[in-house]
């Protein structure tokens, strides 16, 4: 019987450096061939999903943290941030020295240092981790060199925001946008302690996950959802089976129905083939 597996990207399908694992590129093309549907269920917009990863083969896309779907190329839906909403945060955040970037389906637009800083995360990254360097040229680098400077922030298409670590606490950024968007830690370890990112409240990865199951008219007890950051807590509690990556958070293994091994001990590979969907 087909299944339907919802998979997020970073820290599940791809590992902190930001490159997939062989065995989990191996395990969803595995599961597609076996007649199983495998979507992308991620906070990323469409213009941050390179073609590494798109080259994996998955049946959609759920992008934008629930705000975006696609299935087999077409829109099914789409809500993007209030322009007066997106005003209000990049104020906030000229104002407090927080660098950020608005994503949307046709780009990331950056604020004034942003590219700088995460350049000098980049950086430091390597000269600590020198092993580290091929796989952060692969993955990380991506980020950086999409990165649009010198664009208008104030825009009307835009998904969801993402903001670098600052001398701002991460509560503050929180108290503030608590009435405009839902706020929570990043899920790139490297953007630092108070980076985050905000999204559209009232939509998340299980709101979408609903959609696209009416839309295809398949019952709840046929999902699968993998995650590990807490973007992906509501994805977890809500499919049948919800499982949790061995570098999950604490909090997030603690709803899953199951923890399987990191992403780079062949997480996904391993819970598959316990699962029999593949084999």
């Amino acid at each position: 019987m087909t299944k339907v597996i919802f998979m997020d990207i970073d820290g599940t399908l791809v590992n902190d450096n930001g490159v997939i694992p062989e065995s989990a590129r191996l395990a969803v093309k595995k599961a597609r061939e076996n007649g199983h549907l495998v979507f992308i269920c991620t906070g990323r917009s469409k213009a941050e999903l390179f073609d590494d990863i798109l080259e994996v083969g998955f049946d959609g896309i759920i992008g934008a943290a629930g705000g975006y779907i696609e299935v087999n190329q077409e829109v099914i839906f789409h809500e993007n941030v209030k322009a007066e909403d997106v005003r209000q945060l990049v104020a906030f955040f000229d104002e407090h020295g927080v660098d950020f970037y608005l994503e949307s389906n046709g780009g990331l637009f950056a604020s004034k240092n942003c590219k700088q800083h995460l350049r000098s995360i980049i950086e430091d990254y390597v000269q600590e981790k020198p092993e580290a360097k091929e796989e952060v040229e692969k993955g990380l680098q991506p980020f950086h060199d999409t990165l649009i400077d010198d664009e208008d922030l104030i825009r009307e298409d835009i998904n969801k925001i993402s903001f670098l670590a600052s001398d701002l606490p991460f509560e503050r950024i929180e108290q503030e946008f608590a009435s405009t968007f839902t706020v929570i830690r990043s899920t790139v370890p490297l953007f630092g302690e108070n980076s985050g990112e905000l999204s559209i409240p009232g939509i998340h990865k299980a709101t979408a996950i609903a959609k696209l199951l009416e839309h295809l008219n398949i019952d709840k007890k046929d999902t699968f959802a993998y995650g590990d950051g807490m973007n992906d807590l509501e994805m977890i509690e809500y499919v049948q089976h919800g499982i949790a990556m061995g570098n999950a958070k604490e909090a997030l293994k603690q709803a899953a129905d199951d923890v399987t091994d990191t992403h780079d001990e062949a997480g996904i590979w391993n819970s598959f083939l316990k699962y029999g969907l593949i084999d």
